[in-house]
């Protein structure tokens, strides 16, 4: 089996595939992400996840990681040849042979994260399609990315994220509070917490549409797939949205982890053949 975890700013996402061949999830978890977590803290939470969901860890046989967190990355660095000894690990990280190409002014500059976003849109949608892709993912920031249809990264644009618009305007605003977001029954909210939803849900929705609508003269035909733990209903009111991956990035730790081990192979193997030749 193999073990995929995102550690973001917010929150930490786990993925359990039955092997790296197979996009299906065994299951999914969600837990916060916290920099002071140790490792064996760590440790004992995804024990607890994959025991819980009746999976035996011993069963892992591959661990594929990125955080855009460096104290979790250390942590997790340490957690798999203590807890996992038998299993392979790729880091997502400079130096990886990932297979998509960043074309932009800095590539050291690109999250992990989105670039594990299009490793997964360009197997998952772009190749089958034939066709470029757009990437929302609607996290900590909100990000449109743009990835080309032989899987290039292009670049794209970062602005506030739906957790951050809420937890701004219940800070500085005493008379507004934090809501669950759900589409209200008008776009005119008729008290506070509709005024509110309708605030977040459609202007973030718009301000989507917008930026894609743009991406999209740069890469005409896309498809426009949505992903990110702060969705909260914006991704189904966006009119450009035709795809939605809520494993998306899972899913491209998946993808790198299986050009990475094979990379992996195709060294050692040209190894051996040179000792022995």
């Amino acid at each position: 089996m193999l073990l995929a975890i995102d550690a973001g700013n917010t929150s930490v996402t786990v993925g359990l595939f039955g092997s790296a061949d197979d996009e299906r999830l065994l299951g999914t978890w969600r837990l916060r992400s916290d920099p002071r977590m140790t490792t064996d803290e760590l440790a004992l939470i995804l024990r607890g996840f994959l025991t819980g969901g009746g999976f035996d860890p011993a069963a892992v046989t591959g661990v594929s990681v990125l955080s855009t967190v460096p104290e979790l990355l250390r942590s997790l660095r340490a957690v798999v040849p203590q807890y996992y000894p038998h299993a392979q690990q790729v880091i997502l990280e400079p130096g990886v042979k990932t297979g998509v190409p960043l074309l932009v002014d800095n590539p050291r500059e690109v999250g992990t994260d989105r670039v594990a976003n299009a490793a997964g849109a360009h197997e998952l949608i772009g190749r089958p399609n034939g066709s470029p892709c757009v990437i929302v993912d609607f996290g900590t920031s909100t990000r449109v990315d743009v990835v080309s249809a032989g899987g290039e990264f292009l670049g794209g644009a970062i602005a506030a994220g739906v957790g951050s618009a809420l937890d701004a305007l219940a800070e500085r605003t005493v008379a507004l509070r934090r809501v669950e977001l759900s589409p209200p029954r008008s776009v005119v909210g008729k008290n506070t917490v509709e005024a509110l939803q309708s605030g977040i849900i459609y202007g973030f929705a718009g301000m989507v549409d917008a930026l894609v609508g743009r991406a999209l003269k740069v890469v005409p035909g896309a498809r426009v797939v949505a992903t990110g733990g702060y969705d909260d209903g914006v991704a189904g009111e966006c009119a450009t949205v035709t795809d939605q991956r809520a494993d998306l990035t899972l899913q491209g730790l998946r993808s790198v982890y299986l050009r990475e081990t094979a990379n992996r192979y195709q060294r050692e193997r040209r190894s051996r053949d040179s000792k022995h030749g």
